[in-house]
């Protein structure tokens, strides 16, 4: 028979949100309590006391607070070098037969400028370029005839060197997007590798941004 601790459990684990305020005890259990009391009721099919939940609860606590979060803190603490660039662009364009060969011409353009970004993703339906300004000129004469779907400036970068292992860990990115979350910073688009991170924001959030990751790497 379902016990009230395991319908707890698996109520906190299907919310991030609730696993990691627990975890900061950053969360009223008498409320949280009341607010999962129907839920609970409602799987055992019998009245359940208040009181009884606040129990599980408590006892659950230590042992989320020992889980993730002390793991990729540590993990966190590792965090390599930290690279800010400015003035980009971002194009989102639909896919067509012949947005390949036009990256390719692209590519060979600006294969001996200095200081540039220029990153693909391609998509099921659409395609998105992010480029440095400095080289827009190369984009808008190769792809003028191309359906551009949007395309925003005034953004900068944050790349941020992965430890190795990265990908053994679980939460790495929650843990970031998280505390920008928390700050109001808006992402706008993400490109990773299997050891690199990059964070593309407006200019205006870049300070604020790169303050937040710098307070993770060296809290």
């Amino acid at each position: 028979m379902i016990t009230i601790p395991e319908i707890v459990e698996k109520i906190v684990k299907a919310s991030p949100f609730l696993e990691e305020g627990l975890s900061e005890g950053i969360i009223n259990l008498s409320a949280l309590a009341r607010k999962i009391k129907p839920e609970i009721e409602s799987k055992l099919m019998k009245d359940v006391q208040d009181g009884a939940i606040v129990m599980a609860l408590k006892r659950l606590s230590p042992s989320i607070s020992n889980q993730p979060t002390h793991k990729i803190q540590n993990f966190v603490d590792n965090l390599g070098n930290i690279i800010v660039r400015n003035k980009l662009i971002v194009y989102t364009i639909e896919n067509s037969s012949t947005l390949v060969s036009k990256q390719k011409t692209l590519l060979e353009r600006i294969s001996e400028e200095k200081d540039t970004f220029f990153t693909v993703s391609q998509g099921i339906n659409e395609t998105t370029i992010i480029l440095s300004k400095n080289i827009n000129h190369h984009f808008k004469e190769l792809f003028g005839l191309e359906n551009i779907l949007s395309n925003l400036d005034l953004l900068s970068s944050i790349s941020i060197k992965l430890p190795q292992g990265n990908n053994l860990i679980s939460g790495i990115y929650y843990f970031i997007f998280k505390r920008l979350a928390w700050e109001d910073i808006n992402v706008v688009e993400v490109i990773s590798t299997t050891n690199e991170f990059t964070i593309v924001v407006e200019d205006r959030d870049i300070d604020r941004a790169f303050s937040v990751i710098q307070r993770m790497k060296y809290k």
